[in-house]
């Protein structure tokens, strides 16, 4: 019996307060308008970024559903909509990517995803782009997050925000190309440009971390110096491809000028994949004074601010950030799952834990204990 047009109840985890556990409801979701596309969700990844709105580091309205990192296949799609149909194994997108913006803003730029950064720092309503969402439970309007709210059995999202893909893709291990994989291997292959050669730092060992080091490898780098206070990621970073492994807690000088020492005088890339603003500060120091680039990955704490002299950046420093690695997602994500299918790259070193959906609590508490590089959740 099919499900299109119709109201969809289905189970969803909300996030009723911010430092308290999900909570696993029975939720209803809207069919989709006008411009709009409506998937079942197979698999979804448990991101740092979800677990900043939960402690408050980053601001959304709440109640809501979060998750943004999934795989899953289109159930049926509003008037209008021509780059999908119901039945397509699909991606939605937490950057959108069209002629127009999420936003219907006539934006169309040339170069990186300029506009689709534009978007997803500014998508901050929770809702929909009409302004609405798609989402109740028990009588009350549930927000969206970044437009796509997957820890949902179902969604709604913009055709702006969905991409089709392969078909025969395994969602629970594609869904990483949705948010952390992408993020990290595009920081390096493609916001850096990192060269052959040359000696990279990464701080931060996470999915996203991992994933640039996995960056750094494939474009040549000579020397890729893993950083990290929790020595038990060491081993798999070295067999992404980090060239040493060191931890800020067994020196008694700062980091930055530990790297600086290692690297005669600095590295040649730097990537900040925590979120803090002291490991910021040390990721633009450790780079070289003069020829150096520094790229902020992680999520910063939201309203926190740092000071920087501009001495920093005069003799030739560059410092630069990066969302979904400098991705389009629309056009970039199927080349991206078609090289994975392709053997070009594998992600399963990165999957640590696959859990039924239920169990999202339990996969939050794993990535916090450090226990887990990324937590996959199957409906």
């Amino acid at each position: 019996m099919s499900t299109a047009g119709k109201v969809i109840k289905c189970k969803a985890a909300v996030l009723w307060e911010l430092n308290k556990p999900f909570s696993i409801e029975e939720v209803e979701v809207a069919p989709p308008k006008a411009h709009e596309v409506r998937i079942k969700i197979g698999a979804v990844g448990i991101c740092r970024s979800d677990d900043h709105v939960v402690s408050g580091n980053m601001v959304t309205p709440l109640p809501a559903i979060l998750g943004h990192e999934a795989a899953g296949i289109v159930e049926s799609v509003g008037e209008e909509v021509t780059t999908v149909k119901p039945g397509a194994s699909s991606f939605p997108l937490c950057l959108p990517d069209s002629g127009m913006c999420a936003f219907r803003h006539a934006c169309i730029l040339p170069f990186n995803n300029y506009v689709l950064r534009i978007c997803y720092v500014s998508n901050a309503q929770g809702t929909l782009p009409d302004g609405t969402s798609r989402f109740t439970c028990k009588g009350k309007p549930i927000h969206h997050f970044i437009g796509v709210s997957t820890f949902s059995q179902y969604t709604v999202v913009d055709e702006s925000a969905v991409a089709k893909i392969d078909a025969a893709s395994p969602l629970e291990k594609v869904c990483l190309i949705g948010c952390g994989f992408s993020t990290g291997y595009g920081s390096a292959v493609k916001v850096a440009k990192v060269t052959p050669g040359s000696t990279c730092a990464v701080f931060g060992l996470g999915g996203v971390g991992l994933s640039v080091v996995m960056g750094c490898k494939a474009a040549g780098a000579a020397r890729i110096i893993a950083v990290d206070i929790n020595k038990d990621k060491f081993a798999k970073a070295k067999e992404l491809g980090a060239t040493e492994c060191i931890a800020p807690q067994d020196y008694k000088k700062p980091i930055q000028e530990v790297l600086k020492e290692m690297t005669d005088g600095g590295v040649d890339f730097s990537f900040e994949v925590i979120g803090r603003l002291d490991t910021m500060m040390a990721s633009l120091l450790c780079c070289h004074v003069a020829c150096g680039t520094s790229v902020v990955v992680g999520l910063p704490p939201d309203s926190q601010n740092l000071s920087v002299n501009p001495m920093l950046l005069l003799a030739g420093r560059t410092w630069k950030g990066a969302v979904f690695g400098g991705y389009k997602s629309k056009e970039d994500v199927p080349r991206l799952v078609a090289d994975f299918m392709a053997k070009k790259f594998s992600l399963d070193a990165l999957i640590t834990n696959v859990l039924p959906f239920e169990k999202i609590n339990e996969g939050f508490d794993l990535l916090r204990s450090g226990k887990s590089i990324r937590t996959v959740l199957m409906f």
